[in-house]
């Protein structure tokens, strides 16, 4: 970031400070009839050094994600709620048509025992379930990586295999394609059947229908919604007791 895009962040940060300080006290003269919100601090995007996240227009990323650093997420791919894509030694790319599901991490190896770098590369469609660790690995097109799976530096997850929830993939590991892994450490469980082939396709497309839908609610106005809380709220409370 040069001088000059310093000088715009600094403006825009106090801009932001200024707006918070005068929306407090409004909502402080208003009194009890201003709409109650909850402000946060929290950014979705956020920059590291040079390097700020290039996210697709029709990507969805929910609202309290963190996407920081050198991360890329594809067309119609979608981040969901509390997930954390952290590209700040290293880059992540996430393909099209990806889903990252609620409160997954994904990381880099800037460094490690053997002295390796890796970053973390995700390609298009693969579904990854939620509270899933991804760690500077490698996870090929329309590949399936289970709730709870951690993925440690140097795993290969080739196209159209899948690792069953909960296992530990060890560095470096090597999951072929058409392949079940699972287990602490994964192993070879068996193979895939052509159902959970497509299952695999169907559930990146469920996932792409499913983020339209959260990106349509998401951005609804806030205090077009606090309105039709009041509303209802209110609704309820004239409806007659039935005796």
């Amino acid at each position: 970031m040069g001088t000059l895009g310093r000088a715009a962040y600094t403006v825009g940060f106090w801009i932001r400070e200024t707006g918070q300080a005068m929306d407090r006290l409004g909502s402080r003269l208003q009194g009890n009839n201003f709409f109650k919100e909850q402000l946060s601090r929290h950014r979705t995007l956020m920059n590291v050094y040079d390097k700020a996240p290039v996210v697709a227009k029709d990507a969805f990323v929910a609202p309290s994600a963190s996407i920081i650093g050198d991360v890329q997420v594809g067309a119609g791919s979608s981040i969901w709620y509390g997930c954390v894509m952290r590209g700040d030694v290293n880059s992540i790319s996430i393909g099209s048509g990806t889903n990252i599901q609620d409160h997954s991490l994904v990381h880099v190896a800037k460094s490690n025992l053997p002295g390796k770098v890796h970053p973390t590369v995700i390609g298009d469609n693969v579904t990854v379930g939620h509270s899933a660790i991804l760690h500077g690995c490698t996870v090929e097109d329309e590949a399936f990586v289970g709730m709870k799976v951690t993925l440690l530096d140097g795993v290969v997850v080739e196209k159209h295999a899948m690792v069953a929830a909960g296992a530990l993939v060890r560095q470096d590991a090597r999951i072929p394609t058409g392949e079940v892994w699972g287990g602490n450490p994964a192993k070879f469980l068996r193979k895939l059947t052509d159902k959970e082939i497509t299952f695999i396709a169907e559930s990146a497309a469920n996932y792409k229908s499913l983020a339209q839908a959260h990106a349509t609610k998401n951005a609804e106005p806030l205090d077009q919604t606090e309105f039709l809380k009041v509303i209802q709220k209110k609704a309820n409370e004239e409806k007659p007791l039935i005796q």
